[in-house]
């Protein structure tokens, strides 16, 4: 019998080399080891007010028929999302969560020798799917936690392949404008990818005008696909959507693109029941109207209170906020457990280079209450 640490050494040097993603704790793991009976979780930015009453009716129909495979192609989803961005269907990508968009543009495009750019802070998931691959890291230094373009441009070069951008930014809640894009695609070979990461889109306009300088805006991504045939948009249904569990994701490229991308995906990479519930929310406008109007102004009042504290904050334009521990003399590590002891989960950013952060998803108003009383509590003992 091998041992593990042979076996270990039998997988690709990329593949072995890395650390198993941890993500956010689940209510149940935290429950079974503190003894907690009330869990408030504000760690993985999901939408507290989970799906529509509308996508719950769609998945308990589709359950019935399970013993099914999917559509392969997800025929009436992809044409919901062409006519809402007003591309054609052949330039969608379904995945299982736009994670799985990362993946394979990074198993479609990326060889050993080219090298894949991002920014420093970004998502972890970037760093991931480049080092699968076999290719290069360059990351670039952010500019007071916020991608610098400009920077990005510069450190691309005839291996460069990819570019990844996070608009907003997960963890620090960061938001580019429709200018600083706009001369970041002028400026990069028409041989680079380059990736627009959009899962918190549908918060980020309305939170952008608030702190964008005079004469920016939020990017029109859909715009930027008609002028830039190099450009993939990626968005997710886990977080104003409310979909997180169900695993379930596209991208928006140009045809050519997208016809690369299905060529590398899993036939039935997205289940019967998250193509139903996509459906469902996409077209279930008031719903996320309001999902977004409640983060917005929690977001708002998490912000004040925070500060309210001595926190120092990032300028958040998604459904999280990302506060610095340092700011006020205590171990970011410490006052996450702390806080879990008494009922908050939060998501400290060791993993990001950013040990004295933690990031703070927003959630119900009575569970952003739970939060800010438990650490109100903590800070004045």
């Amino acid at each position: 019998m091998e041992t593990p640490d042979k076996l270990i050494d039998l997988a690709r040097p990329e593949v072995a080399s890395m650390s198993p993603y941890v993500g956010g704790r689940p209510i149940e793991e935290v429950q079974r080891e503190l003894g907690i009976e009330s869990l408030v979780k504000l760690a993985s930015n999901e939408n507290p007010r989970g799906p529509s009453p509308s996508v719950l009716t769609a998945m308990e129909k589709a359950c019935r028929e399970v013993n099914r495979y999917p559509d392969g192609n997800g025929y009436y989803l992809k044409q919901i999302l062409a006519s809402k961005h007003s591309v054609s269907a052949d330039s969608i990508t379904l995945g299982n969560g736009s994670n799985d968009i990362l993946e394979l543009i990074a198993q479609a495009y990326l060889r050993p020798g080219d090298n894949a750019v991002y920014s420093a802070y970004s998502f972890i998931v970037y760093a991931m799917v480049v080092k699968k691959s076999g290719a290069q890291s360059v990351v670039v230094e952010a500019d007071s936690y916020a991608h610098d373009l400009k920077a990005m441009a510069n450190a691309c070069d005839e291996n460069t392949r990819v570019l990844f951008l996070a608009n907003p930014n997960n963890p620090t809640g960061t938001c580019f404008s429709q200018r600083e894009l706009v001369e970041l695609l002028d400026q990069v070979s028409d041989d680079t990818l380059v990736v627009l990461d959009e899962a918190y889109a549908e918060y980020a306009p309305a939170l952008f005008e608030q702190v964008a300088k005079p004469g920016d805006s939020y990017p029109d991504s859909e715009q930027m696909l008609r002028e830039y045939p190099n450009l993939i948009v990626t968005r997710s249904f886990s977080k104003a959507y409310g979909l997180g569990g169900l695993r379930i994701g596209y991208g928006i490229s140009h045809p050519a693109i997208a016809d690369v991308l299905n060529r590398a995906r899993q036939p039935f990479n997205v289940s019967n029941v998250a193509l139903a519930a996509a459906k469902a929310a996409v077209e279930d406008h008031e719903y996320i109207n309001d999902s977004v109007q409640l983060n917005n102004s929690e977001l708002a009042r998490l912000k004040t209170a925070l500060i309210d504290q001595g926190i120092e904050c990032i300028e958040s334009c998604g459904n999280f906020i990302t506060m610095d521990c340092a700011s006020i003399g205590r171990d970011a590590l410490e006052l996450e457990r702390a806080l879990l002891e008494r009922g908050v989960i939060l998501r400290g950013l060791a993993v990001y280079a950013m040990p004295t952060h933690i990031r703070v998803s927003v959630g119900l108003p009575e569970e952003n209450d739970s939060f800010l009383s438990a650490l109100e509590y903590l800070l004045n003992v």
